[in-house]
């Protein structure tokens, strides 16, 4: 049944209005200036990483912690993030993230120690929680018309699909020219303005009806999440330091790792028992349950774990196998967002005339095409034979599928859950980037150990740098494959499941200001 819509007004009380918030071009503008800053933050540090380790004297035992306490909080908080957004008010939580995510950052830009670095990347985690369901939940709530909302979504599944390439650029120019500290305090800015800009621009939107919360499920919800997420980062850390060691043992075999996996099984299972007699329930079912939307978020599961090999592994091959500089490295990632931007484009004009499903089935296909040519790099394989092709394939395919499924992961919900069913699209796609991290991590490590062995198997010298390089570079170019797979398996879900239609994207009555 359709909710009317409703103006918030500054007493708190609501008006019915059919008429769209005049200002929310402009609120977009806002919004999408903090989503680039959360998805920045995901690989702005990511070629820092030698830096950051050098000068603080991080071990490589314990150097994915850098980027993992920024997972894990994001991860675990997201679902309480989006109910948070939707009960004590969108724009108000929208504010509080972004004013806490430019705190920890000028916290991590401050830290002497790993101890300080980890804690700050863990609060930016925990505030970005709040702000990438808030910003999403507000998308859903200000844009009425099934052409408009299709355009702001492009803009946002731009800047999801583009944020990281811009990212690895970005971090390469600071930590080049300027200073890795500089990856964080960059943030201090950015949300000043933001909030500045935010606060007479962004509507305040709630949801009507119950809001109290739904505190056992928040917690097992939070604790699955980040057990689980741990538990794969932990099979990701493990091969890696198998590798180094140069043991054959696979990261799977980490006893902790697979406890911890099923501890967040066994919690998240509890969950949804928790969920289906909850009065209130922080994860309503219906928003699982309706195909189209399960449809779309188990796309997003898979094409967050495929898209996950793309950026780590291509950045390490042209640091670590072509000798790239940071800047060069994060340069080369660029084609990757501008096919993003080209495919965003066209994609917002073709979702209302042809429906999701079919941008969604060719976005994951052509991504996966981009993943897989890039399987074919070499340990000399010029920029513009292999990569740039690669890469633009790549762009356009996560344009094409990230504007759909955005659209469509939320099209159909009420008002009351559009912050939590905005948390969910975030969270499977961080669950996804966990488990694809893990699994090709894995794969990668294993693929570099064969390599290996048949060489010294036929007599090669392993202390020849041309045998190092070439290990590596089968290493990456399996993870490449296997990334392709996970992203044919995404477009065939979306195939199969999806079932909406043009004519199923009307104009959501939601709620919105007027």
């Amino acid at each position: 049944m359709t909710e009317p819509a409703l103006t918030p007004h500054a007493s708190g009380a609501t008006a019915s209005t059919d008429q769209p918030y005049e200002r929310r071009w402009l609120a977009l503008a806002v919004i999408a200036v903090t989503v680039l800053m959360v998805i920045l933050d995901a690989t702005i540090v990511n070629i820092a990483l030698p830096s950051v380790s050098k000068d603080l004297g991080i071990t490589p035992a314990t150097q994915q912690w850098i980027v993992t306490a920024y997972t894990l909080t994001f991860g675990g908080l997201l679902l309480l993030g989006g109910r948070i957004a939707d009960f004590w008010g969108r724009k108000r939580t929208y504010l509080t993230g972004a004013v806490g995510f430019a705190v920890a950052s000028a916290l991590g830009g401050l830290a002497t120690n790993e101890a300080l670095l980890f804690g700050a990347r863990a609060l930016q985690g925990a505030f970005g929680a709040l702000l990438a369901p808030a910003s999403l939940a507000l998308l859903t709530v200000l844009f009425t018309d099934a052409k408009e909302r299709a355009k702001a979504f492009a803009v946002y599944g731009a800047i999801a699909g583009g944020g990281s390439a811009v990212g690895l650029l970005l971090g390469g120019v600071l930590t080049e020219y300027a200073d890795w500290r500089w990856c964080f305090w960059v943030n201090v800015p950015v949300a000043i303005l933001a909030v500045a800009a935010a606060i007479p621009i962004v509507p305040e939107s709630k949801a009507p009806g119950d809001t109290t919360y739904d505190v056992p499920g928040a917690v097992l919800a939070t604790l699955g999440l980040a057990s689980f997420v741990y538990g794969f980062t932990k099979v990701a850390q493990a091969s890696q330091e198998n590798a180094a060691k140069h043991l054959t043992t696979s990261g799977w075999s980490n006893p902790a790792a697979l406890i911890f996996i099923g501890v967040g099984a066994v919690l998240i299972a509890a969950f949804v028992l928790v969920e289906l007699r909850a009065r209130n329930p922080l994860l309503p079912m219906r928003l699982l349950l309706d195909r189209n939307r399960g449809g779309a978020y188990l796309t997003s599961t898979l094409v967050g774990a495929g898209l996950i090999g793309a950026f780590f592994f291509l950045s390490l091959y042209f640091q670590q196998v072509l000798g790239y500089k940071p800047v060069q490295a994060g340069l080369a990632s660029l084609p990757t967002t501008l096919g993003v931007f080209v495919a965003a484009g066209a994609a917002s004009g073709l979702v209302p005339r042809i429906g999701p499903k079919p941008l969604m089935v060719i976005g994951g296909l052509l991504a996966a095409s981009g993943l897989f040519l890039m399987s074919l790099l070499g340990v000399d394989t010029n920029f513009w034979q292999v990569p740039f092709p690669a890469e633009l394939l790549l762009g356009l395919g996560l344009g094409f599928t990230f504007v759909p499924l955005s659209n469509l992961a939320l099209v159909g919900v009420g008002v009351h859950d559009a912050g939590a069913a905005s948390a969910v699209l975030n969270a499977t796609q961080q669950v996804g980037a966990s488990i694809g991290t893990a699994l090709l991590a894995t794969l990668s490590v294993g693929a570099i150990t064969n390599y290996f062995t048949d060489a010294v198997t036929h007599g090669n010298n392993p202390a020849d740098p041309t045998v190092g390089l070439e290990a590596q570079v089968a290493g990456y170019t399996t993870a490449f494959t296997w990334a392709s797979v996970l992203l044919v398996l995404g477009a065939l879900v979306a195939a199969v499941l999806i079932k909406a239609t043009k004519e199923d994207l009307p104009d959501e009555a939601v709620v919105h200001a007027g």
